[in-house]
């Protein structure tokens, strides 16, 4: 069977109902590389990757109801060093195709940079198939991290800590932008960043005196004791302050931290690898449901891909804050109960790595 048969034998029922335009990608490899889709029908596309606006390859692509095929031209994928570049094409077919549990990328099963993106293959008459899972794909670092950021550590136990909940030696917080990905839905360019009091103080300060900010977090303090506050974390092993952006115009700050040596740990049996997060839009203009689902699945998403061996993302938002639970729930985390903090009656909330891949699109 021809490529061309393999792409005309999927069934046109899912139209190419996702991205239109131009994506952009940024592999660990350094590169900035935009994918143009040029639809040539329902449920056809022409997918054109360039690096520096020069084209360095092509794939014809179409929709089905479940499964989509990518079919590349020319030697696109016949080396280990495509990886980057073929990874970026699946992911713009992803985008294209919303609905596609996988992607069968048509004759390249086994060739060399496909080797560690596809976890199975397909024989065909003429060559075998790669099948590139969606839920598999996304938790794989290859086109949303800093390669320089990311350190994860061997097992080794600390003797740094609550001594009734002793964690893992923790890598050091990252510095600088550590994750990028752009929002075919939204148009936009979702980044995180390692917060840095030496220039962000002023911005930190306004945002957490906003009043609707402050009734949560209760930091509405003077820039010497916010400053205060942001170096007390830096020398804190289990947690770090973010900036997250749209387009790299600073939108929210949020805190990522490990939970079994945070103050939820004591509430729930935690594992080594769990993590949670708190965070806050301060940038007004960008508040609304979309924005914020937006940056509950880009934190989930981060946090996994971070660490490989956490199974689990966990919260405690209040027990009474309907909306942030709902926010929850389209993120595909479970409540699991309520309990009494000093401060607050909380929800114990759980975002499972399986089910988050599973069921919330990215």
């Amino acid at each position: 069977m021809t490529l061309r048969a393999r792409i005309d034998a999927v069934s046109g029922t899912a139209p190419l109902d996702g991205w239109t335009g131009t994506s952009r990608h940024w592999p660990v490899a350094g590169e900035d590389l935009t994918v143009e889709s040029l639809p040539r029908g329902a449920h056809t596309a022409r997918l054109r990757a360039a690096r520096g606006g020069d084209p360095i390859a092509e794939a014809e692509l179409r929709s089905g109801a479940d499964e989509a095929v990518l079919a590349l031209t020319g030697s696109a994928g016949r080396h280990p060093a495509d990886a980057p570049l073929v990874a970026a094409l699946i992911e713009a077919a992803f985008q294209r195709c919303p609905d596609a549990r996988r992607l069968r990328v048509a004759g390249l099963g086994g060739a060399p940079a496909l080797l560690g993106l596809a976890a199975e293959v397909e024989a065909a008459s003429e060559a075998p198939d790669a099948i590139v899972e969606r839920a598999l794909f996304y938790q794989l670092p290859l086109l949303w991290l800093n390669a320089r950021t990311r350190a994860a550590y061997p097992l080794i136990r600390s003797q740094v800590g609550p001594q009734d909940r002793l964690p893992p030696l923790r890598p050091p917080q990252p510095n600088g932008p550590f994750y990028r990905r752009w929002l075919p839905h939204l148009g936009t360019t979702l980044s995180f960043r390692a917060i840095d009091r030496r220039h962000d103080l002023a911005l930190f300060h306004g945002w957490m005196n906003q009043k609707r900010v402050a009734y949560y977090w209760e930091l509405a303090q003077s820039e010497a004791e916010l400053d205060r506050y942001l170096a007390d974390q830096e020398a804190d092993p289990h947690l770090f302050g973010v900036i997250g952006s749209f387009d790299d115009v600073p939108v929210g700050y949020f805190e990522f931290y490990w939970a079994k040596e945070d103050r939820l740990g004591p509430y729930y049996d935690a594992e080594d690898f769990d993590r949670g997060w708190h965070g806050l839009i301060g940038n007004v203009e960008h508040l609304g449901r979309p924005k914020t689902l937006a940056w509950f699945r880009a934190i989930t998403h981060y946090l996994f891909l971070d660490e490989p061996r956490t199974r689990r993302i966990m919260g405690e938002p209040r027990a009474t804050h309907r909306k942030m639970l709902s926010y929850c729930a389209d993120a595909a985390y479970e409540t699991l109960k309520e309990f009494d903090f000093p401060h607050k009656r909380a929800a114990l909330v759980c975002c499972e790595r399986e089910r988050f891949f599973c069921k919330v699109p990215l």
